[in-house]
């Protein structure tokens, strides 16, 4: 622990700034004794400081006025009219509230003449919100010409765990939008399109940690926003890019002998498109993307030491062969200037050849006792229609949104196995085809008030996932009997919200609740007899938000956040149907598998200078029924064990943590940004049952892991309009439930020219070139202890090219 506090008081010297954010302020002025609009009448914003004029207005034929895009700060508004008093009003706009309508001003008549007042523009100071970190990926050049995956990799509380999901602040339950929603490119609860989603089309990133009861309760550790590229400008515009790179340049580990091996010196070719053409009423918006790629997304080292004196190794390469294409695109139509439609639709298809052969070999005697290939031929497919209707009232702000939303996603997943070796010959071939239907309907209100905004909302969506598992057992199968052929899920969730936020000169006080209707239903095929019921409940639940802010002053404010959310789990967690690319490793779910309950508290504060910012916070999650993937045997085959990872509910845990992210500019043209998470996931004591493949106990001992993660990013403009950018990523050890995982570490470097007059990009970037980013882990259990690495492919070089249309 105390080294653990020097390396945190080391990087907190250096960290990411926060975006920052703008406010349009209206009313209405009239006579105090008449009513009578004051039509032309003068609005003057004064810097509440030193009384300097920053901006002003003069009102309309209904005696309404604006003012847009106003800094955030804290200001004095002057109203006046010949023949009338002038008014003074505060204003404190510190970011959270994007809107301020201040009613109806009513001026006194008076018998004095007022001078004119003349209007004249000044920047005044800005701020940003606390509660939330927005990245620009146009910085991430150590990065370029990779995927959303890889440039989340240097953002703050940010690390990915073995099966490729994102981990924030120490937990997977983070929940993934695309422009502000759910879609079919990231799927339900899961992030399997991150790792397919060029950067180059995407425009920004946003990572909420303590999200506002207008969002879904689902997602306790947070949720990601991924913000694609949208042109304004009139006209025809965007950008074409073409990235070429090289993966798996090296090998952690050489392989066990088979004739294949692992894929390396991987070839990637990944073209996008990203167009705009806006006239009138219409705007057209066009982004596409393709990947051609040979890739190693696993490469599982797996070495069993059981008890009883066997001390096996087997290497699982998914060798894949993958061609990708994502076209998204619509039309915004402005009907007139209070009314405009958004149609939007989204196709996500991908299809990859895995191959691998897996040989187990006998440690004790250096022999080859089973040699096991497979091959996966899967085709996924995604598509996403939607209807997004805005109707803006008079008062700036003022609004009302619907959406409509239709999801359809397509997994058609084949495995041929073989097996040929003393322990068993035999082939088995096995189909999972999946077709999953979402629809959403939501509507929003959001109504500015004169020191903040009300919000108000409702959602309706309706899940259904059935699957069908078509098995053609061979001589020896391999495969579990009594599963059944098909099963099919389904959920829907009924929800509300109501959310006010108030500004004042030195707090704020934001506040809502959500309430959520869910009904979940999973039904299995009769034959199967290892759940001898189908699933179904229903639940009502109530989700507090509550944020104060206390602004010390200008440059200091502190806020403190409470939260209470849910993770439920979806199809794949419930998925009763194992993966077998390891026949002696089965990851499978769990038809009975409950939600997780969450209770987050946190305390962050923010100190800004001129030239940096300071950010800390510390965060407290209290998690009821967490649920996780658990080590369980299965020695009921007399040749070889069977380890399940399998989902189940394991009682009470705790995520407690410190993140600390700090940004310095030390010159003009360099600059210098570092985060630093610490956290400690503790998990009580809990004894429970499996169910598969026979009833048996297990047990999970308490732990506390107790992990931290570091990011330094120091970015350096050059002469000739080069810019350079390098990247270091550290992650700590860390316990993980019946074991430990080992320490792991990035270093990334990049490097961009500008060409042309801005006009073209060319991007040069290598991810992990030292190859020390592979995930390694120890564990622990009854019968048997297993060491796991997964050296998949992290070392990338790649050369990109972006030319603005």
């Amino acid at each position: 622990m105390h080294k653990t506090l020097i390396v945190i008081l080391f990087f907190s010297s250096f960290t990411n700034s926060f975006s920052q954010s703008s406010v349009n302020v209206t009313g209405q002025l009239r006579d105090a004794n008449t009513l009578e609009i004051l039509a032309f009448a003068n609005v003057t914003v004064q810097n509440a400081t030193d009384n300097s004029m920053v901006t002003g207005a003069i009102t309309d034929d209904n005696g309404r006025f604006e003012i847009l895009g106003l800094s955030t700060g804290k200001y004095t508004l002057l109203f006046s009219f010949i023949g009338y008093e002038t008014v003074e009003k505060p204003l404190i706009a510190g970011g959270l509230n994007s809107v301020f309508d201040l009613g109806q001003i009513a001026l006194q008549p008076s018998a004095e003449q007022l001078n004119e007042v003349q209007v004249v523009g000044q920047e005044a100071t800005t701020n940003s919100d606390l509660n939330k970190k927005s990245f620009n990926l146009d910085n991430t050049i150590a990065q370029a010409g990779g995927s959303v995956l890889d440039a989340m990799k240097t953002m703050p509380g940010v690390t990915f765990d073995q099966d490729g999901k994102v981990v924030l602040r120490g937990s997977d339950k983070v929940v993934v939008l695309i422009d502000g929603k759910q879609s079919s490119l990231t799927g339900f609860g899961n992030q399997k399109g991150l790792a397919n989603i060029p950067a180059s089309n995407i425009e920004k990133i946003e990572i909420i940690n303590n999200p506002s009861a207008k969002y879904d309760a689902n997602g306790f550790a947070g949720i990601v926003n991924i913000i694609y590229k949208k042109e304004t400008q009139k006209g025809f515009n965007g950008d074409v890019g073409l990235s070429f790179g090289l993966g798996a340049l090296g090998k952690r580990r050489p392989d066990t002998p088979t004739d294949l091996g692992s894929f390396s010196v991987n070839p990637k070719l990944i073209p996008s498109l990203n167009i705009n053409y806006s006239k009138g009423k219409l705007n057209y918006f066009l982004q596409s993307e393709f990947i051609v790629q040979e890739a190693l997304p696993n490469n599982e080292f797996t070495t069993r030491n059981y008890d009883d004196g066997r001390n096996i190794v087997s290497q699982v390469p998914e060798n894949r062969k993958q061609f990708r294409s994502i076209i998204n695109g619509g039309i915004d139509y402005n009907l007139d200037d209070n009314n405009s439609f958004t149609f939007s639709g989204l196709y996500d298809r991908e299809r990859h050849i895995d191959t691998s052969q897996v040989a187990f070999i006998d440690l004790n005697s250096n022999t080859r006792n089973r040699f096991y290939n497979w091959q996966e031929e899967e085709v996924t497919r995604y598509i996403n229609a939607a209807v997004n209707y805005r109707h803006s009232f008079e008062q700036p702000g003022h609004t009302l949104s619907a959406n409509a939303q239709y999801t359809q996603g397509l997994e058609d997943e084949t495995y041929s196995l073989n097996d040929s070796s003393a322990v068993r010959v035999g082939r088995d071939k096995t189909n999972i085809k999946a077709i999953e239907n979402t629809t959403s309907l939501s509507s929003d209100y959001v109504k500015p008030l004169s020191n903040g905004r009300l919000e108000l909302g409702a959602k309706l969506r309706i899940r259904r996932l059935p699957v069908d598992y078509t098995i053609t057992p061979g001589n020896e199968s391999i495969i579990y009997p009594g599963l059944g052929s098909f099963s099919d899920w389904g959920e829907n969730l009924y929800a509300g919200y109501v959310n006010y936020l108030i500004e004042k000169e030195f707090y704020d006080i934001e506040a809502g609740l959500r309430a959520e209707q869910t009904d979940v239903f999973y039904d299995l095929d009769p034959a199967n007899t290892y759940y001898p019921n189908n699933d179904k409940y229903g639940y009502f639940e109530l989700f507090p938000s509550a944020r104060f802010t206390y602004k010390l002053n200008e440059h200091n404010k502190i806020s403190a956040f409470y939260n209470r959310r849910i993770d439920r789990p979806g199809e794949p967690e419930l998925r009763v149907f194992p993966k077998y690319d390891d026949p002696e490793l089965l990851k499978v779910g769990n038809p009975y598998l409950r939600p997780q309950f969450t209770d987050a508290f946190e305390v962050a504060h923010k100190y800004s200078w001129n030239s940096g910012s300071l950010f800390s916070a510390v965060y407290h999650r209290i998690i009821q029924d967490q649920y996780m993937r658990i080590f369980s045997i299965d020695d009921s085959n007399p040749n070889y064990d069977i380890v399940n990872k399998i989902y189940q509910n394991t009682g009470r845990a705790t995520n407690t943590g410190l993140e600390l992210l700090v940004s310095q500019d030390l010159t003009q043209n360099w600059s210098l940004s570092s985060t630093v998470n610490w956290y400690s996931n503790a998990i009580d004591q809990y004894e429970g049952t499996v169910l598969f493949p026979f009833v048996r106990p297990f047990a999970i001992e308490a732990s506390t892991a107790n992990a931290w993660n570091a990011k330094l990013t120091t970015e350096l403009g050059l002469p000739n309009e080069f810019t350079f950018q390098l990247t270091g990523v550290y992650y700590s050890d860390k316990n993980i439930p019946q074991g430990k995982e080992l320490a792991r570490s990035s270093v990334d470097i990049g490097v961009k020219k500008n060409l042309w007059n801005k006009k073209a990009e060319l991007t040069f970037s290598a991810t992990d070139m030292f190859n020390r980013f592979g995930i390694r882990q120890e564990v622990k259990n009854e019968g048997f202890n297993a060491i796991y690495h997964n050296y998949f492919e992290t070392q990338l070089f790649r050369l990109g090219f972006t030319y603005k249309i």
